[in-house]
Order: structure tokens, then C-alpha cells, then sequence
């Protein structure tokens, strides 16, 4: 049993959390406004969730989630999560972010950002090109036929193998997309992001991304 702390409580952190709890993990959920916002979800959860603020969810997290508007990763506590396997849920829309020069530039990615803000941890794309209700629904046994497919990215092994092994454990199969100046290949329009595709699939996808929109 791992502890999750899931730091963002929208569509992606709560359905995360009913996907890991299905498997018999633990759920330290908070998001921006405070704990005692997230009664219902909690509720909903059930009794292997609890809500907490951000720093505690960071703190009792063995491995910590971040599913937040982009606009806001500098907000995530850095000493909390020092040492730890942090899974990069985030995406860019300037629509709502506004404009960040380095991502328009094709200079940066979004989990390169998340890494830099947090040098002490082990950030790792996840869950970031799936639309947030399936998480919990379109898995199925590993050697299903056309089994759906995810990717991830880290400049740490020890974090990829995580995510490769959750991602497995959640009815999914891996696709690495290689260190996370290559997460921009799974970002929002390129061929990767938010479709169904098994692991070849995905690789091909991944192949032919173009940095620029």
C-alpha cells in the first residue's frame, strides 16, 4: 500500500484518487481553498481518503501527485517534497495559465518547469494526456489485446519504473517518452494527447510529435 498526496482536487486528482484507492491505497487529497472544501469529496472517496492543506499532503504523500492549473506550480511546496517521486499531472493552456514565453518558444516543458521549481525531487510525467474520467475506467489486465497505452518522462529511473509499475497496476500499458526535455511529445496537440492508443500506437505517436504546434 503506498500513500498518495494528491495536490489538486479537479477532474485529474480526483480520479486519480478513485483509481488508486481501488487498488487498496491511501489518499491525502487538498487543493487551493482548504480541507474543509473538500468534505463531499471525501465523502465520495470513502474512508481511505482524507483531506488536508497542500503542505500536508505533500508531507504524508509517499509519492505526490500535482494536478494544478499550470499558472500556479510555483506554488507547490519545495521542502516537503524533497526526495520524493513527484507524478506531473499538468498541462498548458495559455487560455487560462496566460502565456508563459518559454513554453510558446518550444524552450521548455511543462514537467521541466515542475522539476526545476522542485530540484530536490523526482518528477515524472503522468496521467497528463488522458481525459480525467477514464483513469479510473479504461484499464483492463495486462495482455488484454490493444491494450490502452500511457506515457511518461523523467530524468530519474527509480521515477519512471514507478509510474511504469502504477500505470500497469491501473490497467494500463507504458510508453516512455524519455527524459523530460522529451515530455513536450505528449503535450497538449500533439498526435499523443487525449486519445485512446495502445503501446505501438503510442509510440509511433510519440515519434512524430513536432516541437511547434
Amino acid at each position: 500500500m503506498t500513500t498518495f498526496g494528491i495536490i489538486g482536487a479537479g477532474n485529474i486528482g480526483r480520479n486519480v484518487a478513485t483509481a488508486v484507492i481501488a487498488r487498496g491505497h491511501e489518499v491525502v487529497i487538498a487543493n487551493s481553498r482548504g480541507p474543509e472544501t473538500l468534505g463531499g469529496v471525501v465523502a465520495e472517496l470513502g474512508p481511505q481518503a482524507r483531506a488536508a492543506t497542500v503542505e500536508e499532503a505533500a508531507s504524508a504523500g509517499e509519492v505526490v501527485l500535482v494536478a494544478v492549473p499550470l499558472r500556479a506550480y510555483r506554488e507547490i511546496p519545495v521542502a516537503p517534497l524533497a526526495g520524493k517521486i513527484v507524478l506531473d499531472a499538468n498541462n498548458y493552456y495559455f487560455e487560462r495559465d496566460g502565456h508563459i514565453d518559454e513554453l510558446d518558444r518550444g524552450e521548455a516543458t511543462t514537467s521541466g518547469l515542475l522539476q526545476a521549481h522542485l530540484p530536490e525531487s523526482k518528477v515524472a510525467k503522468a496521467f497528463n494526456h488522458i481525459r480525467a474520467h477514464e483513469i479510473p475506467s479504461d484499464g483492463s489486465p495486462a495482455g488484454t489485446p490493444d491494450r490502452r497505452a500511457l506515457a511518461t518522462a523523467s530524468d530519474h529511473p527509480e521515477a519512471e519504473a514507478f509510474v511504469v509499475a502504477l500505470y500497469d497496476e491501473l490497467g494500463y500499458d507504458a510508453v516512455s517518452a524519455g527524459p523530460l526535455s522529451e515530455s513536450w511529445r505528449v503535450e497538449r496537440d500533439r498526435p499523443a494527447y487525449g486519445v485512446r492508443q495502445n503501446r505501438e500506437e503510442l509510440a509511433a505517436n510519440l515519434a512524430t510529435a513536432n516541437r511547434l504546434p
